[in-house]
């Protein structure tokens, strides 16, 4: 990785509040409970629903690319509870014919027709998820993985039926930015 920089990141524990600003944390909750805001917000209006187990394998613990999604927020939990890592950046998407947005940052248009401004590194968080819980990402947040230490994992995966065909975005930080981030756990 010559001339790539290396940026460590240490995980932080998936929680209602500290993953708030990147979408929701659901947590097991009794049968029968009420419909309430501990439950994922979904959008899923437009398209059609896609839940489906995924199948990943040699996912390590770096990543140098991100993705956000604009029309669908995707939900993501790993089958059995075990433990896996998530990267993510807030939501940069712009209603925008600039070039620049106000804080003079370059506005790029997106192949799926929006604009956005692309993820700073310094933005960049790294989230461990353990147990019966999964991730409910909001609309435009950018996330890189599921990412794990084993050889392979089965995820649970709400999103629509097209999502990676025509609401897939992705900015390369080795390519834009020089940067591989590396998990330190």
């Amino acid at each position: 990785m010559e001339g790539t920089k290396v940026v460590t990141l240490k995980p932080t524990e998936a929680t209602p509040s500290t993953f708030k600003d990147y979408g929701q944390v659901v947590e097991a909750s009794p049968d029968g409970q009420e419909f309430g805001p501990h439950d994922a917000q979904l959008e899923l209006s437009r398209g059609t629903p896609r839940f489906y187990i995924m199948h990943l394998e040699n996912r390590p613990l770096r990543f140098s690319s991100i993705t956000h999604h604009t029309n669908v927020t995707q939900c993501l939990g790993s089958v059995g509870g075990h433990a896996w890592y998530l990267g993510v950046a807030k939501a940069s998407v712009v209603d925008s014919n600039e070039i620049k947005d106000e804080n003079g940052k370059k506005i790029v248009q997106s192949h799926s027709g929006h604009s956005y401004v692309p993820p700073d590194i310094e933005d960049v968080q790294v989230f461990k998820v353990a147990g019966s819980k999964f991730l409910k990402l909001n609309q435009g947040t950018w996330h890189a993985g599921p990412l794990f230490k084993g050889d392979a994992m089965d995820f649970y995966n709400l999103e629509l039926s097209n999502t990676n065909v025509i609401d897939h975005t992705t900015h390369n930080f080795k390519k834009d930015n020089g940067v591989v981030f590396l998990i330190d756990e």
